[in-house]
């Protein structure tokens, strides 16, 4: 035995069991994230930009995210801004196997949102009003965040 592995009463051993107890919770905790990390990355920054970009008439998302625009496309703008933008850096920064699920759930939902947004749009510019009709930053955006949902949704399940 080596001279370091206790010293009578043990507390080098209760010292290495409580820090494999530590590394093994830890892991517990989280997810690896790996090569998705970057897909998920990429996905982040598109959405971004799609917020950039006009999506209803002359506003682009981020004066829809504001209030000009509509509600319906508001919603989008919001849960997708909550979920695709926002709870995706957290997950990735702090690799929270929960937050993974958060990131699934909400991309899901933020995903029917742009769905009633493009409808929404879509339904507009049936009544021959000039300028209506989704834009492409809500395209953009809408097909970015389904694509977000599943990779997310791909990493949560991942976990074993």
């Amino acid at each position: 035995m080596s001279e370091h592995s206790t010293n009578g009463d043990g507390t080098d051993l209760t010292r290495l069991a409580a820090d494999v107890d530590e590394v093994v919770s830890k892991a517990a905790r989280t997810v690896d994230i790996g090569r998705r990390g970057f897909v998920i990355s990429v996905l982040v920054f598109v959405l971004l930009v799609g917020q950039l970009l006009p999506w209803v008439g002359p506003h682009t998302g981020w004066q829809v995210l504001f209030g000009q625009g509509g509600a319906v496309p508001q919603l989008f703008a919001t849960t997708s801004s909550v979920f695709g933008v926002g709870a995706s850096v957290l997950a990735l920064s702090t690799r929270r196997w929960w937050l993974t699920w958060v990131c699934a759930m909400g991309g899901w939902f933020a995903s029917v949102d742009g769905l009633l947004a493009v409808w929404s749009q879509q339904s507009s510019s049936a009544t021959n009003t000039p300028g209506t009709g989704p834009g492409i930053g809500l395209i953009i955006a809408l097909i970015a965040t389904i694509v977000l949902a599943a990779n997310w949704m791909r990493t949560a399940w991942s976990r074993s």
